[in-house]
């Protein structure tokens, strides 16, 4: 696990270390062992890399590191699982190695294979930059879920590539300009999808593609589009033409088999590995089948909060307690929890806000202190139909569906004729017409979120809704037009009928990649611990694409197929619990502790200044939400994070730009 960084600028430069320096020192978070660099001077291409040695804890694992023939560079971040496979198959072809690092196999692996034929063998999390000298071509590659981060593009004359956008404002040709269009898209989502970044003209790379950048075509500044190599919608589509036709007893069976396999080999480091443990259905199925394959017992770790309706520690600990894990608990004041919230800008790098970006931060601080590699349970609810959200968008679509278009949408209109106060005025015959609209919130919040439930023109713009944040973006952000995701091209989700299968697949295409691993990814990794998903094996993934909704779906409940698998390993009362997020009490912090601090951001001054977003709706819910008639916790922590993440660029801009015009000067 490591931090990578790069450019290629064409044309003598006799600056080249200190620039790559550069950018790997604001890095040193992500790989703090080793710190390596390497320039082609005939091809103008510069690599860097911060380690994290997790194999091979010797110089051999040194990167960028060359192939034996001298054919290919690489700078690679994350690992490859089944190398100790690949390396034996490379041994029998005639290959010799050094020492033991995955990063020496992938670079056999592209001696004997090609870029697409090794990239295509290998299991695990990478996003890695590669230069073939003889072909004149570089290379940007990322893992087929998006479990790594790459951010590229052009500034000037030069090209950047890097695993966070700090390393990119290192360089002396960054000039990067805030893409108000990528503000609407944060607003609503409260991530900003890939391939877009908060600034213009840098881009993320997609999961699953490679970037082929001929270095001639580069000096023009052209660049082509990303090509995948393994696509998560064709994967879908394909498990649904062709799926799994077994009995349940079968598929629980393959389902074990995967996943024991993908932990198996997830486990494997030469620094102590752990797990973190929530106490919920993916987490505790991850554990279970690590302690089954450790001789010794699994170190695992949960943050525990003092508000209960927060707090699943004690579901972790009782998980525990039965599988005879290590366990560490640590129960958090607001005090300690909130001490985290100035350092997030600078961790997320752009803006996000997605609040539980700060128990992960947390429990990643806890983990750190005895492991170097921690596993997580994520993606069980993407791939086994696990979200509270995917029960109520099914329930709420099939209530309104059979309804006319026209019919739908002039009842709409009438519910918001009425204020909300007026609603919960009327709170006590309104209550029974309002079950399945939200658990929380006023009579007058649910009389609103039904009226968008009818105004949905198809299932999917109701989905959207139901994950929407801010919907009136092009209101809130000065001049801007929200780019197109996920959610509103029809063509990504392809020949996906089924409403649970598209919810989940969109799911899988922005919000996994885009906010949960991104938010593990960058929590982890600024304390220097490696965050591990078995879930995210493409193996299990495409199995569980082949698993009919039947089997994920059943009596009203989601992940049964995995449920099954947990029975095995756990009693039936600690698996069946209703579903708690993964959250702090964000809105109580707005209103108490945070109040002050939160006022300054939301002044209404300050953002007519700034000028990029309107501040009359934010007063708005800022005074409802102070009021107590209503609860914007997310929508004012969209703002929040943005505003937060503005005042550190401003404030951090004097010293990056006078560090950069030295470099540019030596």
């Amino acid at each position: 696990m490591c931090g990578i960084a790069g450019f290629f600028a064409p044309g003598v430069n006799s600056n080249w270390r200190d620039q790559i320096e550069s950018m790997t020192s604001v890095m040193v978070h992500r790989g703090p062992d080793a710190d390596g660099h390497w320039f082609d001077a005939e091809a103008g291409v510069a690599f860097g890399h911060r380690r994290l040695s997790i194999i091979d804890l010797s110089p051999e694992g040194h990167q960028p590191m060359s192939s034996v023939s001298g054919r290919y560079q690489v700078c690679f971040n994350g690992e490859i699982y089944n190398f100790d496979t690949l390396r034996r198959d490379l041994e029998a072809s005639g290959h010799r190695f050094r020492g033991h690092s995955d990063t020496e196999v992938m670079l056999a692996a592209f001696e004997q294979w090609g870029i697409e034929g090794a990239v295509k063998r290998f299991i695990g999390m990478f996003a890695f930059a590669l230069l073939d000298r003889k072909e004149h071509v570089l290379y940007l590659v990322r893992d087929r879920l998006g479990e790594k981060p790459l951010y590229y593009g052009w500034m000037h004359d030069t090209f950047l590539f890097a695993s966070e956008l700090k390393a990119l404002r290192a360089h002396p040709a960054w000039q990067g300009e805030i893409d108000r269009d990528a503000i609407a898209v944060l607003m609503r989502h409260n991530y900003i999808p890939a391939p877009y970044s908060i600034y213009k003209g840098i881009f993320k790379l997609l999961p699953g593609t490679i970037l082929t950048l001929p270095l001639e075509a580069l000096s023009g500044r052209r660049l082509s589009n990303p090509v995948p190599y393994w696509s998560a919608r064709q994967v879908a589509e394909a498990g649904v033409e062709h799926p799994f036709t077994g009995s349940d007893c079968e598929a629980v069976d393959e389902l074990e088999s995967l996943l024991r396999q993908s932990v198996r080999q997830q486990m494997v480091a030469d620094v102590p590995v752990g797990a973190f443990l929530s106490g919920g259905i993916d987490s505790a199925t991850v554990v279970a089948l690590m302690q089954t394959q450790s001789s010794t017992p699994a170190k695992t770790f949960t943050i525990g909060f003092h508000e209960k309706d927060y707090d699943e520690a004690k579901y972790a600990n009782a998980v525990a307690d039965f599988l005879g894990t290590d366990h560490t608990e640590l129960y958090l004041t607001p005090e300690e929890a909130m001490a985290v919230i100035p350092k997030l800008p600078s961790i997320y790098d752009e803006p996000f806000s997605d609040s539980s970006q700060i128990p992960t931060l947390l429990v990643s601080q806890l983990a750190r202190r005895h492991v170097t590699v921690s596993l997580s349970g994520d993606a069980g609810d993407e791939l086994f139909c696990g979200y509270n959200r995917y029960d109520l968008g099914r329930s709420l679509w099939a209530k309104v569906d059979h309804f006319p278009a026209f019919t739908r949408k002039t009842i709409a209109r009438a519910l918001r004729t009425l204020p909300v106060g007026v609603w919960d005025g009327l709170a006590g015959w309104t209550a029974p017409l309002l079950a399945g609209y939200g658990r929380r919130g006023s009579v007058g919040d649910k009389i609103y979120k039904m009226a968008e439930v009818l105004d949905s023109e198809t299932a999917d713009v109701l989905y959207r809704r139901i994950v929407s944040h801010w919907k009136e973006t092009d209101f809130l952000v000065s001049n801007s037009t929200e780019l197109p995701t996920a959610f509103t091209d029809s063509k990504i989700i392809g020949g996906i009928s089924d409403l649970s299968n598209r919810m989940m697949l969109i799911d899988i295409l922005s919000y996994l990649p885009d906010d949960i691993l991104a938010k593990v990814d960058r929590a982890s990794m600024a304390v220097s611990l490696e965050s591990r998903v078995p879930f995210l094996d493409h193996r299990v993934v495409e199995f569980a694409w082949r698993v009919p909704i039947s089997m994920k779906v059943r009596n009203g409940k989601g992940k049964w197929l995995l449920r099954q698998l947990l029975y095995r390993h756990l009693p039936q009362e600690l698996v069946d619990r209703p579903k708690m997020g993964f959250g702090v009490p964000i809105g109580q912090w707005l209103r108490g502790p945070l109040r002050d601090w939160a006022e300054a951001l939301l002044n209404e001054r300050r953002l007519r200044d700034e000028g990029f977003l309107n501040p009359d709706p934010i007063r708005v819910k800022w005074a409802e939400h102070l009021s107590g008639d209503r609860n914007w916790q997310y929508y004012l922590w969209d703002v929040l994070m943005f505003q937060a993440w503005l005042a550190q660029q401003s404030s951090s801009a004097l010293s990056t730009n006078t560090r950069c015009a030295a470099l540019s000067a030596a």
